[in-house]
């Protein structure tokens, strides 16, 4: 564990998607952070984070910036869920609850940038063991 209070994006490994990218910038393996888990994930162009859930885990989900489509399940009524899709860009936040489906899919022509925060940890070390690719600090992936 580190002792790390500033982190920039240099100073963490880069996990590489079919999808695009995600940088864990606080984990209780990484600074110790032992309530949440904080990431900066890069969606490429018509691409996305499909349908999944996080079995007792929060989601926060920062739009930084570009466009997209965001799917979380809400719901019903009567006793049942239904997907609730609604357009995502810069500036918006989603909140999902624990257990719920949701999917990102970037919709525009540019990278979809979010930060996304869960609480508690736990997620990111899964994502970690389905990454096709990891970088260590400081290595950029190539996408041509």
């Amino acid at each position: 564990m580190s002792d790390k209070r500033f982190i920039s994006p240099e100073d963490v490994e880069t996990h590489v998607f079919d999808w695009g990218t995600i940088k864990w910038m606080s984990t209780p393996n990484y600074n110790g952070a032992e309530k949440f888990t904080t990431g900066v994930v890069l969606l490429e162009p018509g691409k996305g984070h499909t349908r999944h859930n996080h079995p007792g885990v929060e989601e926060i989900l920062y739009i930084v910036s570009g466009e997209g489509e965001q799917m979380v399940e809400i719901p019903d009524g009567q006793g049942g869920m239904i997907e609730e899709r609604k357009p995502i860009k810069a500036g918006m936040l989603i909140h999902i609850p624990a257990d719920v489906f949701h999917e990102t899919i970037n919709t525009s022509w540019e990278s979809l940038k979010l930060i996304a925060i869960y609480a508690p940890p736990g997620p990111e070390d899964l994502l970690r063991d389905m990454a096709e690719q990891i970088l260590p600090a400081g290595n950029l992936p190539d996408r041509s």
